[in-house]
């Protein structure tokens, strides 16, 4: 018995790259025909197995994510055809009034009325900005709506989106499904929600889609530090969000954020795929474009805020892009307002009471007070317990260390951060800061 012939190479990596680039298209709009999270899911995989197959044979298509959109598409129509029938004979099969209600709820499943609608929110152009306020509802728990949001319109897999969230595979995935059936019986609609439900679901999709830019902007595996595809794809939702809330500063807060962080990205790594760090980066090389864009939106949303309740008041993304702005307008690293930094840090906490948060306070209180006064912050933090597993805070605490020339203890701390590293990009650097602080001072042999 014969199997299939293998592949071409270059067509897998055809869909391949469709995958990365295509999945959140594909199923979004798969999903507003099916009507149905799961049902579009598996019409889509279904659809780039049989890409496979027809790439071959007809060759890779000018337009895949069409092409496979056309395919997810059709086969969800067909399988709604077969339902329908199926509904249709059920009355057939059974005894008058032993019918519970079966065939009284649309064949079309939990997303049906938001579907079925079709345009009723057509100025929202983009599917996927539907896709997003659906895994947001607040039916899920806030963990579920960000981590099934990540999995349904970014095509992460599990295993990433449990190193997002400091959780083991296993956890997550049963975190996904249990979002997907509470999905299906609660029956959530396929739509953005109407004005006055906005705010309610706007810090979750918020969060979404910041950690869709986190995810790839330092990517959790894989040969590339940055993944470009879920960059570009996190920045055009937060426009998105922000043509259809122009006068929520929390949006204009990601917008900023995400653009006067991306602004270094062409720096963050030397042509030969060395990280760099923030202190070695060429600023001339820069995004000036994206800082002013940014720069002008932080600044705004500041200025608003502080007209009503000064900035104590001000939201964790707005606070996030005035540090990122600090950054952005110094003219080096050794000329950075670390004080001022130091005091959006503090109202960054009070906003936002994550270790994250304090872990990255705590790097700058050592830039201000010398790292000791950072060591005894991370201290803290580890006792905490929260941060167990967390890969920049052992990172962190050997880069105060090998400040403060305590080499031996340096190394052992970096170890443990590229024990719970798996990018290659970070794995090289902190290699080399093992061989680093291993070698002793400047200037010292080898140990024996």
């Amino acid at each position: 018995m014969t199997g299939h012939p293998a592949p071409d190479p270059a067509v897998s990596a055809a869909v391949a790259e469709a995958h990365r680039r295509e999945w959140a298209f594909v199923l979004a709009a798969t999903a507003r025909v099916a009507g149905d999270i799961d049902l579009a899911e598996e019409c889509v995989q279904d659809a780039y197995v049989a890409a496979l197959g027809a790439w071959s044979r007809q060759g890779v298509p000018r337009n895949p994510g069409a092409w496979l959109t056309t395919a997810a598409r059709r086969r969800a129509l067909d399988a709604l055809r077969r339902d329908r029938t199926l509904q249709a004979k059920l009355p057939l099969l059974i005894e008058p009034g032993s019918s519970s209600g079966t065939g009284s709820q649309p064949a079309a499943g939990p997303v049906a009325a938001g579907a079925a609608a079709g345009t009723e929110d057509d100025v929202i152009a983009d599917d996927r900005l539907r896709l997003v306020f659906t895994c947001c509802h607040p039916a899920l728990a806030r963990e579920a709506q960000v981590a099934l949001t990540l999995r349904l319109l970014c095509g992460l897999t599990t295993a990433e989106i449990a190193q997002a969230f400091l959780v083991s595979e296993p956890t997550m995935a049963a975190r996904v499904t249990r979002a997907k059936k509470k999905i299906a019986a609660a029956r959530i609609p396929y739509r953005v929600p109407g004005p006055a439900e906005l705010p309610d679901r706007l810090d979750a999709v918020l969060t979404v889609v910041h950690l869709l830019y986190t995810t790839g902007h330092t990517a959790p595996a894989g040969p590339d530090l940055v993944r470009a595809d879920l960059v570009e794809r996190a920045l055009g939702l937060a426009r998105m969000l922000r043509e259809l809330m122009p006068d929520e500063r929390e949006v204009r807060g990601l917008l900023a954020l995400l653009l006067l962080t991306d602004a270094r990205r062409a720096t963050r790594t030397a042509a030969d795929g060395r990280l760099l760090l923030l202190e070695e980066q060429d600023r001339s090389r820069w995004d000036r474009a994206a800082i002013g864009e940014g720069t002008g939106l932080v600044t705004g949303a500041l200025r608003g805020q502080a007209g009503a309740a000064g900035a104590a008041r001000s939201g964790r993304f707005v606070l996030q892009a005035a540090i990122a702005a600090v950054h952005a307008e110094a003219p080096s690293y050794g000329e950075t307002d670390w004080p001022q930094l130091l005091r959006l840090y503090d109202e960054l906490l009070r906003a936002w009471p994550t270790p994250v948060v304090a872990l990255n306070r705590a790097v700058v209180h050592a830039m201000v007070a010398g790292p000791e006064a950072g060591l005894a912050d991370i201290d803290g933090i580890e006792r905490d317990g929260r941060l167990a597993g967390y890969r920049y805070l052992p990172a962190a605490r050997a880069d105060l260390l090998r400040r403060l020339g305590r080499y031996p203890d340096a190394a052992r701390a970096y170890r443990s951060a590229l024990d719970l590293t798996t990018g290659d990009a970070e794995r090289a650097f902190l290699a080399r800061r093992i061989a680093e602080v291993s070698a002793g001072p400047p200037g010292a042999g080898q140990p024996e």
